[in-house]
């Protein structure tokens, strides 16, 4: 009996296909936001509508409004349901190391060339993509099964200056609390540590109350 490798791409896609998303009826939501940072605290209204579009209201802080709305926006991007030829289509894909963790290297061609990612038990748990012109390396500790696909629960992220490769800011450590509202798995906290030259600011986002909101009609 022959035993069939996968393709790096096909070991890829399956992970891609395994991350937890919204599908296309999610009707958006409002919740109530807590936001803390270091020793002020901050309270107001977050919506995210049907088309993932967020908008904050009731915080009259301009940096701490930039800040929870930065949030929201990254909560609903990476919730979106793109299928895998939109996304990698003019990419390619080949495959690297395996590390001691059984963690299997890709490492990209095509468009996306210089890019890498490591999937383990079908979940990408290390990414390392060139976003405007800087290089974020996120790598991922634990996560949640939702049984619909699988969701970061604490993981990391550093910046690289792509041409020196000097790091750019501190490391930021992420930890992300859902629960289901209705249908729906739901960001209810985030807290980011940064460290930067041995100083530790904490960040901390509470969504309470989350409501979905009425489907609108078509």
């Amino acid at each position: 009996m022959t035993v069939t490798q996968l393709s790096a791409q096909e070991l890829f896609r399956a992970a891609y296909e395994n991350r937890y998303t919204w599908d296309k009826n999610f009707p958006g939501y409002t919740a109530n936001i807590t936001f803390k940072h270091d020793d002020k605290v901050f309270t107001g209204k977050v919506i995210i509508n049907a088309n993932l579009k967020a908008e904050v209201l009731d915080v009259d802080d301009e940096s701490a409004q930039k800040a929870i709305h930065g949030q929201a926006w990254e909560i609903a991007i990476h919730r979106i349901r793109r299928s895998f030829e939109d996304t990698h289509s003019a990419n390619t894909f080949s495959y690297g190391k395996t590390d001691e963790t059984g963690a299997v290297e890709l490492l990209i061609g095509g468009k996306a060339e210089g890019d890498k990612y490591k999937v383990r038990n079908n979940e990408v748990c290390h990414v390392h993509r060139l976003i405007h012109g800087t290089y974020v390396t996120i790598d991922t500790f634990s996560s949640h099964d939702t049984g619909e696909g699988y969701l970061s629960h604490r993981y990391d992220s550093v910046y690289h200056d792509p041409k020196t490769g000097e790091q750019k800011g501190g490391r930021s450590e992420f930890t992300d609390e859902y629960e289901k509202v209705g249908d729906y798995f739901i960001l209810n906290r985030r807290e980011i540590r940064t460290e930067t030259a041995g100083q530790v600011s904490i960040q901390e986002f509470i969504f309470s109350d989350i409501k979905l909101l009425e489907p609108v009609a078509a």
